[in-house]
């Protein structure tokens, strides 16, 4: 049985867990994660409407399936950031958690190699460096967060939404821009802006506000956000994906049958595959409808389309190679000693980079 415990969008929600028993999962009172069959869920963010539609659907099966009772919700219905949903699976207060590497990677870079600014520049060679780094970087989130990893996806690639006259990255020099990942930050640092911290539901007015001149999104996203509503201009120069995944507590992945847990396994290898899906069918339906062209599943906008140029591309290239690489390897050889090393015979060898 699948149990949603939201209202209509605008009306008030009332929680099934408040920041205040978050808080006492926390500190491991009242926490009950592990009274199967039942599994309590934080989703994606509710504005992300064709994931979140794919993501309800799949727990509605994965429940019939497997009778499994699955309180869902998505993310901001629940008042939790995105930074911390790893943390509360390490403790328990959520069973199943969807999360973004690049926002854990704060807690732990290791995690943001799976997607450094750079290195994919296509969906296919980001499948590549997804598998190449899958075995380490599960290990790793056991290790670090006591979960599992059941997938590992993109949203899309992720580009810029600005509200000044931009023509590339050349005009970028003082600008606040909307990163997430430190690799985020450190290529906007190389091109001469000043990288600002916020987290989705914060871009909109941060936007409106003057706080960021751009943001990084994928173009579904920022569509679905309304963001062309604060913006002008449209640079889909893609830096990276945005992986996410869904990952399960251990605690509660080991109380399960060897039956059920291969019935799990199976089911999430295949929604895996269809936010694959969605990232390679619905991008370029996204990017016409951001700037005025031909529009079908998303709403329409008319943003100015400013199209990356070869200079933009090498410019791009030469901040990973100078920037963004070393910057990842210094941090995350701070956490583990091996890290440059693990990243080389991985990602780095199967996308023909070196980190030295």
């Amino acid at each position: 049985m699948l149990v949603l415990k939201e209202k209509a969008a605008g009306s008030a929600v009332r929680l099934g867990i408040t920041l205040g028993a978050v808080v006492f999962a926390a500190l491991g009172v009242g926490n009950t994660a592990s009274a199967a069959p039942e599994m309590r869920v934080s989703g994606l963010v509710s504005t992300h409407k064709y994931h979140v539609a794919l993501e309800r659907e799949f727990y509605k099966s994965l429940a019939d399936k497997t009778g499994i009772k699955i309180n869902y919700n998505p993310l901001d219905v629940l008042g939790v950031s995105m930074k911390d949903t790893l943390r509360l699976a390490r403790v328990g207060t959520f069973d199943l958690v969807e999360s973004t590497a690049g926002e854990a990677s704060r807690d732990d870079p290791f995690l943001e190699g799976l997607d450094l600014i750079g290195v994919s520049p296509s969906l296919g060679t980001l499948k590549t460096a997804v598998d190449a780094y899958r075995e380490v970087f599960s290990k790793r989130v056991e290790e670090k967060f006591n979960v599992k990893v059941m997938t590992l996806w993109p949203y899309g690639p992720q580009v810029f939404y600005c509200k000044k006259p931009i023509s590339g990255f050349a005009d970028f020099k003082g600008l606040k821009v909307r990163t997430y990942t430190p690799s985020m930050s450190a290529l906007i640092e190389a091109v001469g802006g000043t990288p600002v911290a916020l987290s989705f539901k914060e871009v909109y007015p941060g936007l409106q506000r003057g706080v960021a001149d751009c943001a990084i999104t994928s173009p579904t996203s920022g569509n679905t956000g309304n963001w062309p509503e604060v913006t002008t201009h449209y640079f889909p120069l893609g830096i990276s994906w945005s992986v996410n995944g869904h990952f399960m507590n251990l605690d509660t992945w080991n109380k399960f049958s060897a039956d059920k847990k291969a019935t799990l396994t199976a089911a999430f290898k295949d929604v895996e595959g269809k936010f694959w899906d969605l990232a390679r069918n619905n991008t370029g339906d996204a990017d016409s409808c951001n700037t005025g062209g031909e529009c079908k599943n998303f709403k329409k906008f008319n943003l100015t389309l400013v199209k990356p140029s070869d200079a933009d591309k090498a410019l791009l290239a030469k901040a990973s190679a100078e920037s963004v690489l070393p910057t990842w390897a210094e941090s995350c050889k701070k956490t583990n000693a091996d890290c440059v090393t693990i990243w080389n015979e991985t990602v780095g060898k199967a996308r023909g980079f070196t980190i030295k």
